[in-house]
């Protein structure tokens, strides 16, 4: 390409709305996402943890979709076949919250309606809710293949849930049995752990004595919920206790309910907590229950599944909540003189993380996967337990974790398994197909007919209402997304095709909280149904919390909607969002504060890009992150930054002769012509084509260890630094006094290497690189000017060491070291960016003529003279000398030595007392322990940065000759 046509111009500034707007529906439209299924390809393939349909999405889904999205951007552009396969979770028990009190709202109470209507009501608003969750995931540029959504609830997917439970059920590892659940007596159902939140609480400890049954003192216990010892069964103590050693063995009179309980033994008892005696409930307390288990004590149950004192507790009591039963309870222990004691006491509480409400753990009939027991024979893996095998699996390294530390917490969990409870007394999910008789009999089957064929003619049966467990279904999204089990025995075409391409999958992106709840359950049942892991490789991300660590809730008001980060958002509304749902309404004045001292214009409009990039950098795996604006912000002028490059190009290429008649790897060796007429490359040229070679090499070191944050981190550097920095300023030289040859190689540099760039990038900032790639693809012969195509299917760029001029590489170190030196020397003598001044240097001579137009251009010099004697020069003008390898520098102008020595005395002194205050704050013990630890580390870098360039001033101040 000799002569390029131009095009429209490029539009003055970065404007992220319109461009996103405008490629999306055309990526998406032109089926760019849509899965490969050729066999002769490698295949690349991630299942996006399917996001419940409650609501929004928050930060943590912005986080792990941008590094979802990247690595399948990535390898679809090396050639893989890639499928990123998108769904929604039914979210039984979180859905069922939203739609109850929907309808309260409206004064309809769930139990007023029938199953089907609420289910109705629910489905509604599935339809509103799941639609705008996926709107949301394109408005972050996820490549997904649409085609292929899924809702855990769908046909197909139901059909899986009910055939894996029956097949589970005939081979021995379903059953139903009583055990203690985690149990919402607000919402009537068990909850998983995932849904349980310990939130530290005032309390109270009471210390109540339970008498011996000969009438002696007996032992006196510590107990911060005293309501429940009417279910009391037994007394513990630490056997290796000397003060209760003797009463070991013994009975006592439990008081108010007047019965016997035992003291015995155990060495979980903490002897060092309250009195070292602790009542024991199996029935409600969950160490209390492994504590009976062990003791065959049987469990007394005081509660009803609405926390109310059932009929096992004394008469007086029944009837009542538990927390008014808990005060009856203590004014009875008063007035029998056997309440010892009660004293302030900060426990942790456990609550339903939906509800808000106090957990109470219960006995309770369920259904339980057996995670211990051996499978049977006829199964993928006989005479082993599924925690057996999904521990194997990872031990043989087929299924790798990434942080390797999690591996270690995933291996623990493993060998210290539960059963795992599956049931929910809920509405809203996969009903279990069970059914029974009226005489208790259960028929597990796959419709009610099989279920009515097991029982026999004319038995009338009853399907168990109670719901599976979210987890179960998503267990099985592995598998049943891809159409097991009908695809296992299927002929060959698309859907067998995808099935053994990408089952098992490449990598599972989530966070460290569902590595029990998900990933491992993932892993138990695809390895059992199918014989296969779910997924290669498992990136465990941490969690997205405020700019101080604080966990991001709606009741703490400092959630941010990635929405709102893309479009910006107005003060007020941003308060109204903060402060509501806050858990308590009366610190609304300050969450209020808060936003209107960190954003007094409300939220900028940061786009898709900035918080993709900024989400990429901070991806550190396993780490935490503390999410601040201010990065976004930083990465919104990087865009505007590549933009502006861009420009710049476009200004010196378009129309002009690039040399490039077709596609072609960026920068060939100096000399070489690609076209009809001559080219010459700098060593500038060929310093930053071997940039561009290291920058392709750490980019793909970067998505093959999955740190994301070193790709951004290089790409940034890159671009930012020396692209924009250093090689655009450079060509602006070369441009204005280079001959034709020169220019012609400048020009075909800055257009390969930008070309490059916008293809490394666009993996992580798909947007702007896209729009900016349609005019520079042009330039670079990567397609005709009439073509549909996108950057997004091109070639990734590799790496070709060949490419690296040592050479080159040492001459543009030096030039960037001369060009600092002086800009050095500008600042020490406080010139003005505008004060184009003379330098006088010495040095290699060839060299210095060579680097001379360059030094001049981006130091701001008038020029730049060779002096044989700089030492001489420097003593006649007091003015400062710099000395980079065989150089010296010195500004050649005349410096008032009075003046001089009365401005730096005066900048002495203004450091020295920089430097106390900052030296006062930190001697400050209630500073440094008050003030907000970035706060605290921002003073010291101040102190440390002030002590420096005291250091420099003092230096030029004792150069100075005498007066």
């Amino acid at each position: 390409m000799t002569a390029t046509t131009p095009t429209a111009a490029l539009a003055r500034s970065f404007e992220p709305a319109a461009i996103e707007r405008r490629w999306y529906p055309v990526w998406e439209s032109r089926g760019y996402f849509a899965a490969g299924l050729d066999p002769n390809k490698p295949a690349f393939s991630i299942q996006l943890p399917p996001p419940n349909v409650t609501g929004i999405l928050h930060m943590g889904h912005a986080f792990n979709q941008t590094i979802m999205d990247a690595l399948t951007r990535y390898h679809r552009m090396r050639g893989f076949n890639t499928l990123w396969l998108p769904g929604t979770d039914h979210a039984g028990i979180a859905t069922q919250i939203v739609v109850e009190r929907q309808l309260e709202q409206r004064g309809v109470s769930r139990r007023q309606m029938k199953r089907e209507e609420f289910i109705a009501k629910v489905w509604e608003w599935k339809r509103y809710s799941g639609d705008a969750i996926l709107q949301q995931m394109r408005r972050l540029g996820d490549s997904v293949d649409w085609n292929r959504t899924y809702f855990t609830m769908d046909d197909k997917l139901s059909h899986v849930v009910i055939e894996t439970f029956v097949r589970l059920y005939e081979q021995g590892l379903i059953y139903r049995g009583t055990r203690l659940v985690n149990w919402d007596p607000k919402l009537q159902t068990a909850v998983s752990d995932l849904e349980v939140t310990n939130e530290e609480e005032e309390g109270t400890l009471w210390e109540i004595r339970y008498p011996g049954i000969d009438g002696g003192p007996g032992v006196i216990v510590a107990t911060t919920r005293p309501e429940t010892m009417l279910g009391d069964v037994a007394v513990a103590v630490n056997p290796a206790d000397e003060r209760y050693r003797a009463l070991v063995g013994t009975r006592l009179r439990l008081p108010l309910a007047e019965r016997e309980i035992p003291v015995i033994a155990d060495e979980y008892v903490d002897r060092e907590f309250g009195t070292g005696a602790v009542k024991i409930t199996p029935a409600h307390d969950t160490n209390d229950y492994a504590i009976g288990q062990r003791h065959g004590l049987k469990p007394i149950s005081i509660f009803t599944l609405t926390a109310t004192i059932n009929d096992n507790a004394p008469a007086k009591y029944r009837g009542r909540d538990r927390y008014v039963a808990r005060k009856a309870v203590l004014d009875d222990l008063r007035a029998a003189g056997l309440l010892v004691s009660e004293k302030p006491h900060r426990m942790m509480v456990p609550r339903c993380e939906r509800t808000g409400e106090a957990i109470e753990p219960m006995l309770s009939d369920q259904w339980y996967v057996a995670m211990s027991k051996p499978a049977p024979a006829g199964t993928m893996h006989p005479g082993k337990s599924l925690a057996q095998v999904a521990l194997e699996v990872v031990e043989r390294g087929e299924v790798r974790i990434f942080p390797d530390q999690w591996k270690t917490v995933y291996r623990q969990w493993l060998q210290n398994i539960q059963d795992w409870c599956i049931s929910r007394q809920l509405w809203w999910g996969h009903q279990i197909p069970a059914w029974y008789d009226e005489a208790g009999n259960v028929y597990v089957a796959r419709s009610e007919a099989e279920a009515q064929a097991k029982a026999g003619p004319g038995r009338k049966l009853m399907r168990d209402p109670d719901v599976l467990d979210t987890w179960y279904s998503s267990a099985l999204v592995p598998f049943s997304t891809l159409g097991w089990p009908a695809v296992e025995n299927a002929p060959p075409g698309p859907e067998k095709t995808a099935y053994d391409l990408y089952l098992p999958s490449t990598v599972l992106v989530t966070g460290y909280e569902i590595i029990f709840f998900w990933v491992a359950r993932m892993i138990v049942m695809t390895t059992h149904f199918t014989g296969r892991v779910p997924f290669r490789d498992v990136y465990i991300h941490g969690m997205v919390r405020d700019h101080e660590g604080r966990k991001m809730s709606k009741s703490e008001g400092n959630t941010i909607d990635p929405v709102d980060l893309l479009d910006g958002i107005g003060l007020d509304a941003l308060i109204e969002k903060s402060t509501n749902g806050l858990r308590r309404p009366e610190n609304a004045p300050k969450v209020a504060a808060r936003v209107r001292r960190e954003f007094p214009d409300g939220m900028p409009a940061y786009g898709a890009d900035a918080l993709r990039f900024t989400m990429a950098s901070y991806a550190t795996l396993g780490r935490n992150i503390n999410f601040d604006t201010k990065r976004c912000e930083g990465y919104r002028n990087f865009c505007n930054k590549l933009w502006n490059a861009t420009a710049y190009v476009l200004m010196n290429a378009e129309g002009k002769d690039v040399d490039l008649p077709s596609p072609a790897s960026a920068g060939e060796g100096p000399g070489v012509r690609a076209g009809a007429a001559p080219v010459e490359l700098s060593f500038v040229d060929r310093w930053i084509v071997g940039e561009l070679q290291r920058l392709e090499a750490e980019v793909e070191r970067g998505f093959a260890e999955y740190r994301l944050d070193n790709v951004a981190n290089a790409i940034y550097a890159f671009a930012w630094n020396e692209y924009c920095d250093w090689y655009i300023e450079l060509t602006k030289v070369q441009l204005r006094e280079g001959n034709e040859a020169q220019q012609r190689g400048t020009r075909r540099t800055l257009v390969r290497v930008l070309e490059a760039l916008l293809r490394l990038a666009h993996p992580v900032i798909p947007f702007i690189t896209e729009e900016l790639w349609q005019r520079v693809s042009v330039l670079a012969g990567k397609r005709a000017a009439a073509a549909e195509t996108s950057v997004m299917i091109q070639p990734y760029p590799r790496s070709e060491p060949a490419k690296i001029d040592p050479a080159a590489d040492r001459e543009a170190a030096q030039l960037k070291r001369l060009i600092d030196a002086v800009r050095n020397l500008r600042g020490e003598m406080n010139l003005s960016p505008a004060q184009k001044v003379p330098l006088a240097a010495s040095g290699p001579r060839a060299q210095l003529d060579a680097f001379a137009p360059y030094v001049a251009a981006l130091a701001r010099l008038s020029e730049v003279k060779r002096v044989d004697d700089l030492a001489a020069a420097a003593r006649a003008s007091a003015a400062p000398v710099a000395v980079v390898d065989d150089y010296k520098l010195m500004l050649a102008i005349e410096v008032d030595v009075n003046a001089e020595r009365e401005r730096l005395g005066k900048e002495i002194a203004r450091l020295e007392g920089e430097i106390r205050k900052a030296e006062g704050k930190l001697g400050n013990a209630s500073f440094v322990e008050r003030a907000p630890a970035a706060v605290v580390m921002q003073e010291r870098e101040r102190l440390a940065s002030f002590g420096a360039t005291l250091a420099k001033v003092r230096e030029q101040f004792a150069r100075l000759p005498p007066a």
